[in-house]
C-alpha cells in the first residue's frame, strides 16, 4: 500500500481531515507561507498513527533541538550533505527524509547515489518544496533504491492515481495541491487526496 503524507499543516481542521495519511508535516522554514513554529505544531493533534515530520531548510543542530519534541522524523528541504544527513540523523536519533528537486533522470540516479544510504527516506520534488511544480513521473519508473522514497510535486486529487500507477512509489507527498490558497489547506481536498490515494494502491 502506498503511504500518504500531508505537508504544510497549520491548524486543527487539515490535521483532522488527514485521518487515513501516514505522515503529517510541519514546516519550520520561516520563509514559508505554510510556516508554522515548534510550539503551535506541538499543541496540534496528529491523526491516529500518522508520524508528525518536522521540514526544515538547512537547518542548524539548535533549530532542530528547538523542534525535536514535536515531531517524530525530519525532513531536509535544502542543500544539505549526505555528511551533514548523517550527522543529523546521528546526534538527533530520528529518521530522515531527504528531498531531492528533480529535472531529469540523471538527478535521480545522483539521488540514489549520494543519500540513499544515509537517509531513511528519498523525497522525489519537482521543484524546491510547495510549489506545486511536477516532474515527469516515468522518469522514477525505473527507480533502484536501497532506501523508500517518497514522490512530490504537482499532485492533486484528480492526478493522484495516474502518478501512483505511473512512479510506483512507496509514498506520495503533498501540499499545494490540496489547499484553496497558497498556505491554506482545503480539509474537503485532503479527504479527497487520501480516498484517491488508497484506491489506486
Amino acid at each position: 500500500m502506498v503511504k500518504v503524507k500531508i505537508c504544510g499543516l497549520r491548524d486543527q481542521a487539515a490535521l483532522d481531515a488527514s485521518q487515513g495519511a501516514h505522515f503529517v508535516g510541519f514546516n519550520f522554514c520561516p520563509a514559508s507561507p505554510r510556516f508554522v513554529t515548534p510550539q503551535a505544531a506541538e499543541s496540534l493533534r496528529a491523526p491516529a498513527g500518522a508520524a508528525r515530520v518536522g521540514l526544515f531548510v538547512d537547518p542548524s543542530d539548535a533549530e532542530i533541538n528547538a523542534a525535536q519534541h514535536s515531531i517524530d522524523a525530519i525532513q531536509l528541504h535544502g542543500l544539505e550533505s549526505a555528511g551533514r544527513v548523517r550527522a543529523i540523523r546521528a546526534r538527533f536519533g530520528l529518521p530522515v527524509i531527504k528531498a531531492v528537486t528533480i529535472k531529469g533522470a540523471q538527478d535521480i540516479a545522483r539521488a540514489v547515489e549520494i543519500y540513499a544510504k544515509t537517509a531513511d527516506w528519498l523525497l522525489l520534488d519537482g521543484s524546491r518544496g510547495g510549489q506545486g511544480r511536477a516532474f515527469d513521473w516515468v522518469l522514477a519508473k525505473a527507480l533502484r533504491s536501497p532506501c523508500p522514497w517518497m514522490l512530490a510535486g504537482g499532485l492533486t486529487p484528480d492526478n493522484i492515481r495516474e502518478a501512483i500507477t505511473c512512479a510506483h512509489p512507496d509514498a506520495v507527498d503533498v501540499s499545494s495541491g490540496v489547499e484553496s490558497a497558497r498556505g491554506v489547506k482545503n480539509p474537503g481536498l485532503i479527504r479527497k487526496f487520501i480516498q484517491a490515494a488508497s484506491q489506486a494502491a
